[in-house]
């Protein structure tokens, strides 16, 4: 499985970006994407994750109610839809998939937990 991300760019703060993940492929394993972020001097966070079976989400308290995870089936994308954008979420922003052949209880949450990763994209916000 390949990712690539693309939709990164500089914004003002309170302006929106949205992110996209193309997957080359998808298997009968393939379980959800998890979009995360690591800013200068920082460890790699999560930010959002979707499944491709049911389309449940899951975000990181920081980004709630400002960020909407979402798949096009058809594209094998999944698309990061960045709103109020705050100096704060300034970071190189990458996606990642995770295999699992039956549903699992909860999200992953943890970088360790997703098998493929694409490159990442820059989000710079300016204050």
């Amino acid at each position: 499985v390949q990712l690539q991300a693309s939709g990164g760019g500089l914004v003002q703060a309170g302006g929106s970006l949205r992110l996209s993940c193309a997957a080359s492929t998808r298997t009968s394993s393939s379980y959800a994407v998890g979009w995360f972020r690591q800013a200068p001097g920082k460890e790699r966070e999560f930010v959002a994750a979707i499944t491709w079976r049911g389309g449940s989400t899951s975000y990181a308290d920081s980004v709630k109610g400002r960020f909407t995870i979402s798949r096009d089936d058809a594209k094998n994308t999944v698309y990061l839809q960045m709103n109020n954008l705050k100096p704060e979420d300034t970071a190189v922003y990458y996606c990642a998939a995770s295999l699992s052949p039956w549903d699992l209880p909860v999200i992953p949450v943890t970088d360790s937990r997703y098998n493929y990763w694409g490159q990442g994209t820059q989000v710079t916000v300016s204050s």
